[in-house]
C-alpha cells in the first residue's frame, strides 16, 4: 500500500473534475455562445451555461471555491499516504477525507440506476465538498450554502443531488475555471453521449471505458459513527460507530477500491478537509498581544523604569514595534474583535497581581519569543492563501484565442517557405 499511495502529488495534478455533461429528460440540448468558438469565454458565457466544468483536482482551486462559497476556518490539503505515520501530519480536526478516482462501471446489465434523469452527475467535486462543510458542526457556511441548507434540509438525497446540480450560486463559482475549450469539451461529450444509446453495447462499453471520468466520495464522520457519502448512490452508507480514529476505519474502504487497479496504474488520489490553521493561529495571536500589553501595564506601576533595564540587560537593544505587536495589525488578521474576545491565560493574571518585576519580565519576554513564531505561522498560511488565489486565476486565464493565433502564423509562414522553395 505503502508504494501505491505515495505517488499520490503528481497524480492528483493530472486527475480532473467530473465531466460537464447536462441532461435533460434524457436528450441533448445544443449550445450556442454569444461569441464565436474560439474568443475565450467570457462572464456571460459561464453564467448561462448549464454544465460544470472539468478542472484538475488541485487542492488550491478547492480552497479558492471554499472560500468564494462563503465557508471559513476549513481548508483542503492533500493526503500524500495513507500511512499512518504520516495522516499524523494533517493539521486537526480533519473533518472529512475525499477520495478521487477513475470511475469504470463494473457491472453495467445489473448496477441499478442511481440517479434519476434530469440531475447532473457531474457536479461530484462540489457535491463532495458540500456533503463535507454541511456537516461540520458550527461551521460558518455563508448566507448562501446556510440558506440551501436549510431550505433542503428535509429533501431525499436524489433530490438534494438535483437541487445542488440546479444551484446557480455554486454552479457559477464551479464554472468560474472555465475556459471556453473546457466548455466546448463538456458539450462534446455529451453530444457522443446522446447520439451513442443506439449503438451496441460492446462497442458503448468500450467508448465508455476509454472517456470514464473521476469520481468523488466523501467520508465523514457524523456523531458517533462514520459515513460514506457517494453521490452515485441513493442513500449515505454507514460505516459503524467510531471508536477511535476514524481515519483509520476509512483506510480500508479507500485502500478496497487502490486494490482494483493494477500495478503501476495512478487512478486515484485523496484530499483532506481541515481546520484552518488560521482558525487557531489568529486566536492565539490576540491573546499573546493582549497578555503582553497587560504585563507591559503591571511593570510600568510595579518597575517605572523597567524599559531601561531591560535595554541595558540586552545590550542596548529596545523592543520596538517591530518586535512585538502591540494591538491591531490587520497585516496579521488580528482585529479589534479578536482582541476584545481573548482571555488572558490564568498565569498571566497572577502575574498582574505580582510585585516581582523579575518574574512578569522574564514571562513577558517568553510571550514576545512565542509571538515571532505565531506572526510567521501566520503569514505563511497568509502566503498560501495568495498563492492559491494566483494559481486559480491562471487556471481561470484563456488561453485558447492566442494560441489559435499562433497556430494561425505558424502555417501561413510555412505555406510562405513552401511557395518559395517551389
Amino acid at each position: 500500500m505503502g508504494d501505491r499511495a505515495s505517488g499520490m502529488v503528481e497524480r492528483t495534478r493530472r486527475s480532473h473534475v467530473g465531466r460537464s455533461s447536462i441532461k435533460t429528460n434524457g436528450t441533448c440540448k445544443e449550445k450556442t455562445f454569444l461569441q464565436a468558438p474560439p474568443a475565450p469565454a467570457t462572464f456571460e458565457d459561464r453564467r448561462l451555461w448549464k454544465g460544470f466544468c472539468e478542472i484538475e483536482s488541485e487542492p488550491a482551486f478547492f480552497n479558492v471555491m471554499l472560500r468564494r462559497f462563503g465557508v471559513q476556518g476549513v481548508k483542503v490539503q492533500e493526503v500524500v499516504s495513507l500511512d499512518d505515520e504520516l495522516l499524523t501530519f494533517l493539521p486537526r480536526p480533519v473533518y472529512g477525507l475525499i477520495f478521487l478516482f477513475k470511475w469504470i462501471e463494473e457491472d453495467p446489465d445489473k448496477q441499478e440506476q442511481s440517479c434519476p434523469e434530469g440531475t447532473s452527475s457531474n457536479a461530484c467535486a462540489s457535491v463532495a465538498l458540500l456533503n463535507i462543510v454541511n456537516n461540520i458542526p458550527n461551521i460558518e457556511l455563508g448566507d448562501n450554502l446556510r440558506g440551501f441548507k436549510d431550505f433542503t434540509s428535509d429533501f431525499s438525497p436524489a433530490l438534494r443531488g438535483d437541487a445542488i446540480a440546479n444551484f446557480d450560486f455554486v454552479k457559477q463559482i464551479h464554472n468560474s475555471f472555465a475556459r471556453k475549450m473546457d466548455m466546448l469539451n463538456g458539450d462534446l461529450l455529451l453530444k457522443n453521449e446522446a447520439t451513442s444509446k443506439g449503438r451496441g453495447k460492446k462497442r458503448k462499453a468500450e467508448e465508455d471505458e476509454n472517456e470514464s471520468g473521476f469520481h468523488f466520495i466523501a467520508f465523514v464522520p457524523i456523531g458517533n459513527q462514520l459515513w460514506k457519502l457517494d453521490g452515485l448512490e441513493r442513500q449515505p452508507v454507514c460505516l459503524g460507530p467510531i471508536w477511535g480514529d476514524w481515519l483509520s476505519q476509512a483506510k480500508p474502504e479507500i485502500e478496497a477500491r487502490m486494490a482494483q487497479y493494477e500495478e503501476g496504474q495512478i487512478e486515484f488520489a485523496i484530499l483532506s478537509l481541515v481546520q484552518d490553521p488560521l482558525f487557531n493561529l489568529v486566536p492565539a495571536l490576540a491573546e499573546n498581544v493582549k497578555s503582553i500589553t497587560a504585563l507591559s501595564a503591571r511593570l510600568d506601576f510595579v518597575k517605572p523604569d523597567w524599559q531601561d533595564f531591560m535595554a541595558s540587560s540586552s545590550n542596548g537593544h529596545a523592543v520596538t514595534s517591530e518586535d512585538v505587536l502591540g494591538g491591531v495589525d490587520l497585516n496579521y488578521c488580528l482585529t479589534q474583535e479578536d482582541l476584545n474576545r481573548a482571555k488572558l491565560p490564568e498565569k498571566v493574571v497572577d502575574l498582574c497581581l505580582s510585585d516581582v518585576a523579575q518574574d512578569i519580565m522574564a514571562h513577558r519576554q517568553q510571550l514576545i519569543t512565542a509571538q515571532a513564531a505565531l506572526r510567521m505561522s501566520i503569514k505563511e498560511e497568509l502566503q498560501l492563501n495568495v498563492s492559491d488565489e494566483e494559481r486559480a486565476a491562471a487556471r481561470s486565464c484563456d488561453y485558447g484565442a492566442m494560441m489559435q493565433s499562433f497556430v494561425r502564423k505558424v502555417m501561413a509562414k510555412k505555406r510562405i517557405e513552401q511557395a518559395g522553395q517551389a
